[in-house]
């Protein structure tokens, strides 16, 4: 089947397209933050309903959309996609309920814990109505993360509750943003709202009131998780094989074989092993892989001191690879190919990229969140990064999604799709550039393949940890400690990023995978239309064909290119 996104020309929306819009419609009624996130207005100063409540409408809201895309027909092969994506999505949703996961929904990345402040990361701060819609926001945190508590209560009396490593870290992290010279005193601190008189004085107080409202309810939230969840909290890291198969699914949007995942995923790091070491005697004749690191560590040329350093030093990297890349590789429509590279407000670890709003007035962005205490950066290790997050990486993916407005609906350009889709296109992206040439220095390859090997490394700790796999070679189970010890033996990471990655791994189970289990389905999903093609293959137009899809899930994605 081939999507005719591929074609060009405005196209006539259908009834699937309208089901789809309205789909969107009542998330960004559930979810406000949906709204801020494609750039659509609204109650963009307000939170959903975090609370039981708040989840049993939007289940509701799932099932009434299912019945109505079941009752109506698709009229061509992009309503096909459509429907096909979104019944597989709707449905992993009324899954999740069942298991009641949303109870113990907490996690040191990507719970509501995060999501409640993230959204101030999206919101726009150019205007004094933009700063209006932020302290209106501020002065809802204090109910969104309530409500959130009772969902959370509910757990603890369901007996359906989160990981205490992950409530303790969590309880952490509040801290640090309910301080007093935390993120929201920080944030209405940067505030441009002319001179004290009204409005700008009223509003410059709503601010103040408002970031001290919201540090106080995250210090009373991390009251909550010491004094009532921790106690209730379960001691197992581990999620167990028929929650982590939900969140495997929901993340690569495919399913797959866990247990010969887990056997793939040692010898993919094998196999990465192998080829850096292979590199590392390219940089000197005999190095270890040890030594070659520690000789790019050294090399003054490969240094940047300091976030403004990294931040220009990314800006110019990605500007290189967008105008050189749009000429021979790609097409990369002239809204795509801006893309601002940021320092993020927050100090927790981690780089990652966020979607320009639909009508691109907020520009695609890679953000990189840098810990405390952390201001020497080597570029061997990020220039793959910067491919990996912008061009020919999730930039150009998403950015060419919402730029197809005239094929695609607004859920497929903005909402559809997964993380293995996603981030199994950037993996494959920063491959694409090894094949294209641009990591012909041995430093930069070595950055890429250490990369890599981390990505293999947490297919097997993620699945071993969670499916309580023995531990490889011997020495019991899978189990937060030696998850520890063999991350901090595959990866070349301060200490602080190692244990950050490893409570992220613990904290929010099948993401981790999803990266490289999603780039071996784009590798496979190349060759199998190389085959399918023969001497007409064209890896171009299999590349165009499948960004022009927009995002899908893994298994809706190769029924739409090979079928």
């Amino acid at each position: 089947m081939t999507d005719p996104a591929a074609t060009p020309g405005p196209r006539t929306p259908t009834p699937v397209d309208a089901v789809a819009e309205r789909w969107v419609d009542t998330l960004c009624e559930l979810d406000p933050m949906t709204a801020t996130w494609i750039g659509r207005e609204g109650r963009t100063g307000e939170y959903g309903d975090y609370s039981p409540e708040g989840h049993a409408r939007h289940v509701d809201a799932v099932r009434a959309t299912l019945t109505e895309l079941a009752a109506t027909a698709p009229v061509d092969d992009v309503d096909r996609v459509t429907r096909d994506d979104l019944t597989s999505e709707l449905e992993l949703e009324l899954e999740y309920a069942e298991q009641r996961l949303e109870l113990r929904d907490l996690s040191v990345i990507a719970s509501p814990a995060q999501g409640v402040r993230d959204v101030f990361d999206l919101m726009p701060t150019e205007s004094e109505g933009d700063w209006a819609d932020v302290a209106s926001r501020l002065g809802h945190v204090g109910t969104a993360l309530g409500q959130y508590v009772e969902t959370l209560r509910a757990g603890i009396a369901g007996g359906v509750t989160p990981a205490r490593r992950q409530v303790e870290k969590v309880a952490e992290q509040c801290a640090r943003i309910g301080a007093d010279d935390g993120f929201f005193t920080e944030f209405v601190a940067g505030a441009r709202l002319g001179d004290d008189s009204a409005p700008g004085g009223a509003l410059a107080r709503d601010l103040t009131a408002g970031a001290s409202s919201a540090a106080a309810a995250y210090d009373g939230l991390r009251r909550f998780l010491l004094d009532e969840l921790l106690p209730a909290a379960t001691p197992e890291d581990a999620v167990g094989r028929d929650a982590y198969a939900l969140h495997s699914r929901r993340f690569l949007g495919a399913t797959v074989d866990l247990d010969e995942t887990y056997e793939w995923g040692i010898d993919e790091l094998a196999r990465m092993v192998s080829e850096q070491e292979a590199v590392a005697r390219q940089i000197e004749p005999g190095a270890s892989v040890a030594r070659a690191i520690e000789l790019l560590d050294a090399d003054p040329a490969r240094q940047l001191h300091g976030t403004d350093a990294l931040r220009d030093w990314m800006q110019g990297l990605s500007d290189r690879a967008v105008a050189e890349l749009g000429r021979d590789q790609f097409d990369i429509p002239e809204p795509v190919r801006r893309l601002e590279c940021r320092i993020a407000p927050t100090k927790d670890g981690g780089i990652y990229y966020t979607s320009p709003s639909d009508d691109f007035s907020r520009p695609g962005r890679m953000w990189w969140s840098v810990p405390e205490g952390v201001t020497r950066f080597g570029t061997w290790r990020e220039t793959t990064t910067v491919f990996h997050e912008g061009v020919p990486g999730h930039h150009l993916q998403l950015g060419q999604a919402v730029y197809n407005r005239a094929t695609l609906n607004t859920w497929r350009r903005q909402l559809a799709g997964s993380s293995g889709h996603a981030e199994g296109w950037a993996l494959y992206a920063e491959r694409l550039m090894d094949e294209l040439g641009w990591l012909g220095d041995p430093g930069d390859r070595l950055g890429m393949l250490d990369g890599q090997r981390m990505r293999a490394a947490r297919v097997v700790l993620d699945i071993g940890v969670h499916l309580g796999k023995p531990f490889p070679g011997g020495g019991g189970r899978w189990d937060a400690a030696n998850a520890f010890a063999f991350m901090s033996e595959n990866v070349n990471m301060d200490t602080e990023f190692v244990r950050f990655e490893v409570d992220r791994y613990l904290g929010w189970p099948g993401q981790a995978p999803s990266y490289k289990v999603g780039q071996r389905i784009w590798e496979d999903l190349r060759a199998d239309r190389a085959r399918r093609d023969g001497a007409a293959f064209d890896v171009k137009a299999f590349h165009r064909d499948a960004l022009q899809l927009g995002g899908v899930g893994l298994d809706t994605l190769r029924r739409a290119l090979l079928v």
